[in-house]
């Protein structure tokens, strides 16, 4: 997390764990769904006495709905380095640009290292690519000096069908939360509907190495980039390829997102690394041709997103920078240098884009 302040503000923290995964938790959904099980399970308690309810009454409802969460995933490896391999939960506060100065919940997993991450859109949990297996996890509340607060925690759902698989590099959710995507590093593309786990496609070479994922808003379409080579567009409900998305001589695609561009029509970036640095493509989601590519800097790109409303786009830099760019005009907006010690490993943005 940064911004343009000096290395002592308040919304730079550190946790004492290199993350490689990075996500705003989706609380105005998780919320709703942590309210209806504390009234389910009122319902099914035996009638109380007068004083428990009001012990009960005095309790603080937990956090807001507005209020912002960021999830953070990653760790030392398999444990001889000393740091931990963790997912962290931690509060921004918007009004003063303040994360909390200790994670807000934190679940050290082991020997396990959650190297990729992804956030279930509507509030059940997220899975974590370890380096063998699929883990998935789940939102929890506990209570505190009389305060409920958010955790995580590991499910008792068992992801049978993602174990025992390698290493998973790329996994995405669609916008409402019944299809999941998987690549891995042999190669292997599988998508599943959620949460049944029933297999949509199991395509054992969709690429070399499956390096990124990332489904249209309309869950209709799957983007899959591999570590060389073109972009491969699939139709999710016939799970076939219906585009090849050529690279050009110089280009190595490296991170894609679908966009709504500012007039509702859908747009596909493609961030690419060239001889000369960092490229933006831009694809026609009609006839998946290129549309244009702008060049964004001379070094190469680590990390990219797209704002959720479409108006901006987020480049993180091997050398530890971020840029904002506009993507209409593709121009820069901010650039933070050195947000970063290392390479720029995740970029999120919030889900009202702010």
């Amino acid at each position: 997390m940064a911004n343009g302040q000096s290395s002592d503000s308040s919304a730079l923290q550190k946790y004492g764990i290199p993350f490689y995964s990075a996500a705003w938790v989706p609380y105005k959904e998780l919320k709703s769904k942590l309210d209806q099980a504390r009234s389910d399970d009122k319902r099914e308690e035996e009638e109380s006495s007068k004083e428990s309810d009001a012990s009960e009454a005095q309790k603080t409802d937990g956090p807001a709905a507005s209020e912002y969460y960021v999830v953070l995933a990653g760790g030392g490896g398999e444990g001889r380095s000393g740091i931990a391999n963790a997912i962290v939960v931690a509060r921004f506060d918007f009004a003063s640009s303040a994360l909390s100065p200790q994670p807000v919940a934190k679940l050290v997993l082991g020997s396990e290292l959650p190297y990729r991450m992804a956030v279930h859109p509507k509030g059940d949990g997220l899975i974590c690519a370890m380096q063998n297996s699929c883990r998935f996890f789940e939102w929890d509340e506990i209570e505190e000096n009389e305060t409920r607060k958010l955790d995580v925690k590991v499910s008792e759902k068992a992801l049978d069908l993602l174990q025992d698989v390698g290493q998973q590099l790329a996994l995405a959710y669609d916008t409402d939360s019944s299809t999941l995507a998987v690549g891995g590093e042999e190669g292997n593309l599988r998508i599943f509907k959620w949460p049944s786990m029933e297999v949509i496609l199991n395509e054992a070479q969709a690429h070399s190495s499956v390096k990124d994922l990332c489904f249209s808003p309309d869950g209709k379409f799957l983007i899959s980039l591999g570590s060389r080579g073109p972009g491969r567009v699939w139709d999710v409900p016939s799970a076939k390829v219906v585009a090849s998305l050529p690279n050009g001589t110089d280009e190595v695609f490296f991170s894609c997102r679908f966009a709504q561009s500012r007039d509702n029509s859908l747009i596909l970036y493609i961030a690419a690394i060239t001889g000369k640095g960092g490229s933006i493509v831009t694809w026609n989601t009609s006839s998946w041709k290129r549309s244009r590519s702008k060049h964004v800097g001379r070094d190469s790109i680590s990390s990219f997103n797209v704002s959720p409303d479409g108006r901006l786009l987020a480049i993180g830099t091997t050398q530890g920078d971020v840029v904002v760019v506009d993507s209409t005009k593709m121009g820069v907006q901010m650039v933070v240098r050195k947000a970063h010690l290392g390479f720029v490993t995740a970029l999120a943005f919030s889900h009202d884009s702010r």
